[in-house]
């Protein structure tokens, strides 16, 4: 038989089939997921602190809030009177006097905290500057480009920027303070007037012992706090906090 009588044949193999994607022909919706899940976990790595902080504060003030509620009532009933929608007590001198009077006891105690440390030392605490160190920013190595613009603009705007932390707790601080003024004056008189007494003004009630007396319960419980966490950092330790020093080094360095 020659050739000719030969069935014709390619010259050329057929190429297998491939049972493997391209990686660039994957689900689109997988790939979008699994993006979402990367921004996820880096959203909670970075801010981690910042939203468990955030949930304890609701938590706790729902709890302050429906407690409080039901507190004031029971007193209302001990008089006589009747109970009170939640939205009402919301809008109450005893709602709004326990809340600033609190706030007004922690932003003072950070402002304070954040200016005295400043200039004050505590040799081996993990919450102060070593003493034996300079104090000057312009010897530590930050990169002048990627420093805030506030910062870089010079002048004025750069020397306010300079104690933007301490102002804005002196800030947070009086609004607080005068919260506690007014919603405290609010609640005095109700009170006043459960018992037919008449009402006082918001100066005069801030000129009274009890204004002082529910603000100095708290200030010096606040100082208290920060007293011992500068002091028993000399010591102790909590491996992995930023607020403590290394578990192996000794009691006489000072900072974190």
């Amino acid at each position: 038989m020659t050739n000719a009588n030969l069935p014709h044949q390619s010259s050329s193999k057929s190429k297998p089939i491939s049972l493997h994607k391209h990686p660039t022909s994957r689900n689109p919706q997988r790939k979008s997921r699994t993006q979402s899940q990367k921004t996820t976990r880096r959203f909670w790595r970075d801010n981690g602190l910042s939203v468990v902080l955030v949930i304890f504060f609701l938590l706790f003030f729902g709890g302050q809030t429906f407690s409080g509620w039901f507190h004031y009532n029971e007193e209302l009933q001990e008089h006589q009177q009747a109970s009170i929608g939640l939205l009402e007590y919301l809008h109450s001198g005893a709602f709004g006097e326990a809340v600033f009077e609190n706030w007004e006891s922690e932003f003072l105690q950070m402002g304070l905290y954040v200016l005295l440390t400043t200039f004050l030392f505590q040799r081996g605490s993990a919450e102060s500057k070593d003493p034996d160190e300079s104090a000057d920013e312009g010897s530590h190595p930050f990169d002048r480009e990627h420093a805030p613009l506030l910062a870089r603009r010079g002048g004025f705007v750069s020397a306010l920027y300079s104690h933007s932390l301490s102002i804005a707790f002196g800030a947070l601080f009086a609004i607080s303070f005068a919260g506690h003024a007014l919603w405290g004056a609010s609640a005095y008189n109700a009170e006043a007037a459960q018992h037919g007494q008449g009402a006082i003004s918001v100066w005069q009630y801030l000129t009274s012992s009890q204004f002082w007396f529910e603000s100095f319960q708290n200030w010096q419980s606040e100082f208290l706090a920060i007293l011992a966490i500068v002091v028993l950092s000399i010591w102790l330790r909590e491996k992995g906090s930023p607020e403590s020093k290394p578990v192996l080094a000794p009691h006489s360095k000072t900072g974190g």
